[in-house]
């Protein structure tokens, strides 16, 4: 099992998608740029293909992050491995030629990097498509490596709960609203993490306390940040990881 993280001065930051302020969301450079920052943490998201390869990618369809079209989970591993993923609708050509990413390869890069932790999205998209056991089975098989520096994440809870029963692993439970209205749920399923958008949350006062470990994301700047951490917040998730921890050093030592 994956322990959480030691409570410290500063919250913990984790690289939402990895350093997306300066690169293509779930790609490789940035979530390489996001741990050569040193930072333990990042996040990215999961979807299978046609053939059932997982990739790296947050939508089920491609026009957003690529500069091609379709539904990804209808397309063969084939067809997607020459898609570019440069997200040009942000960045223009300037990161052309940006390969969209097997889970493989990310595996591959986070194992240069002996102390990076993963927290690993399935997305509802594959989950339903596809179904939980599958998803869940080939994301394991493609993390053979670095599983045990992995964190499986959802919005579903019964994909928490079989990553769980499948291969022991630690798990993240990614809700929307008030933790205070999803409390029974966070003690029956335990999840060593909870992850939330901050702005759902109540406007003051500490978040409710269990065996998980809270995880707030869209988190853009040191003053919220550190806000969160004072309410119980261990994690901070930004797509802006590099300036964040830049503001954050500004006053204290950031802890990795």
């Amino acid at each position: 099992m994956t322990p959480a993280p030691a409570r410290t001065e500063l919250p913990e930051i984790v690289a939402h998608r990895g350093d997306v302020e300066h690169f293509p969301e779930n790609s490789l450079p940035g979530l390489e740029a996001a741990w050569r920052l040193g930072l333990r943490h990042a996040e990215f998201d999961v979807q299978l293909s046609a053939d059932g390869v997982p990739y790296v990618i947050h939508d089920a369809n491609l026009e957003r992050t690529t500069s091609s079209t379709g539904d990804l989970r209808l397309m063969m591993s084939g067809q997607l491995d020459g898609v570019d993923a440069c997200e040009p609708l942000r960045f223009g050509t300037r990161h052309a030629g940006t390969h969209l990413p097997r889970l493989t390869a990310v595996a591959r890069l986070m194992a240069g990097f002996p102390g990076a932790r993963a927290f690993v999205e399935l997305k509802r998209a594959s989950l339903v498509h596809h179904g939980r056991q599958h998803c869940i089975e080939r994301t394991i098989a493609a993390l053979a490596g670095v599983l045990d520096r992995c964190i499986v994440i959802s919005f579903d809870v019964e994909a928490c709960r079989l990553a769980r029963e499948t291969a022991g692993l630690p798990i993240g439970w990614v809700f929307v609203g008030d933790p205070a209205r999803q409390l029974a749920m966070l003690e029956e399923l335990r999840p060593e993490y909870a992850f939330c958008d901050h702005r759902g949350l109540p406007a003051a006062g500490p978040l409710p306390q269990g065996s998980w470990t809270w995880a707030c994301y869209e988190v853009t700047d040191a003053q919220l940040a550190r806000a969160l951490h004072a309410r119980g917040v261990a994690l901070v998730e930004s797509m802006a990881p590099q300036r964040l921890l830049a503001e954050l050093s500004g006053n204290a030592e950031q802890h990795p």
